[in-house]
């Protein structure tokens, strides 16, 4: 039980710390502990590869899919706390901090979505999220194996030669946007959903809400990306360019994700629902 106290004491303490009065201590110390590791992962990654590739890509997902969620839950932690310096229906001003209205403004002009990704809200700035990180962490892991399967079939399909590249990479993209881009969003909203505690009808409600805008935005960014992984990125490289790549692209899911279960939330009654925090 004193551990448990002890413990709380010390969350409690390290969420209310923050750099320079806007970025969270708590988020930064768990994002460059996760940068050491992926360095780690980098610097070794032929090595493992070669050993082991298929759990090489799973660890190597799983890592970054935890950078994406951390970087996710920092912005929400700055833009909240920024929004509390300020009246209510006034955003953070530019001059005294610029990265907290670069997030608003970006969140306000995004066209793909009715409702903001970060729900403006007079609360503190909710506290780091680790059972969010493990899910997207796990997630990531989870998925690696069937991408790696996924980018083996169609490099056999779909060789690339010095002589024919250009139409084998785009036959690539197309079969990979038109199947597996929203195959991976059900199983990602599918996922998380369960894992949330949300059952087959939570799945239904964000399947409704959120499906076709995520997809949407998927066709804005991963086309031109796939393009440039299948004509230039060797099969050993293409995973890790795409997990890459995708750090923003998990990021944005992760606040869409959290976003949905916050509007979820407001519209429940109050009595007995769970509290689901955008985090």
């Amino acid at each position: 039980m004193s551990w448990n106290l002890t413990r709380r004491r010390w969350m409690r303490q390290l969420n209310s710390k923050y750099i320079f009065d806007r970025f969270p201590l708590l988020h930064a110390i768990i994002f460059i502990i996760e940068m050491a590791i992926l360095a780690r992962l980098t610097s070794r990654f032929n090595q493992y590869y070669n050993e082991r590739p298929v759990l090489t890509m799973m660890v190597t997902n799983a890592v970054l899919g935890g950078v994406a969620d951390t970087v996710a839950q920092s912005i929400t932690a700055v833009r909240e706390r920024a929004l509390r310096k300020y009246p209510p229906g006034q955003g953070p001003n530019p001059r005294d901090d610029p990265v907290a209205y670069e997030i608003h403004e970006l969140d306000r002009k995004n066209p793909l979505l009715e409702q903001e990704l970060i729900p403006e809200s007079r609360d503190l700035p909710p506290p780091f999220d680790f059972e969010r990180l493990v899910r997207f962490m796990a997630y990531g892991f989870c998925m690696a194996p069937l991408q790696f399967k996924w980018f083996g079939f169609l490099e056999r399909c779909f060789p690339i030669t010095k002589k024919s590249a250009y139409m084998p990479a785009l036959k690539r993209v197309a079969f990979d946007q038109l199947i597996f881009a929203p195959f991976g969003l059900v199983c990602f909203f599918t996922a998380m959903t369960l894992a949330e505690g949300g059952g087959m009808r939570g799945v239904k409600d964000k399947m409704r809400d959120m499906y076709v805008p995520t997809l949407k935005a998927n066709y804005i960014l991963w086309p031109a990306v796939q393009v440039i992984n299948f004509r230039l990125m060797p099969v050993s490289l293409q995973l890790p360019f795409v997990s890459t790549v995708g750090i923003a692209w998990t990021a944005y899911l992760s606040l869409t994700n959290a976003a949905e279960d916050v509007q979820q939330t407001t519209t429940r009654p109050a009595s007995g629902s769970p509290n689901i925090r955008l985090a």
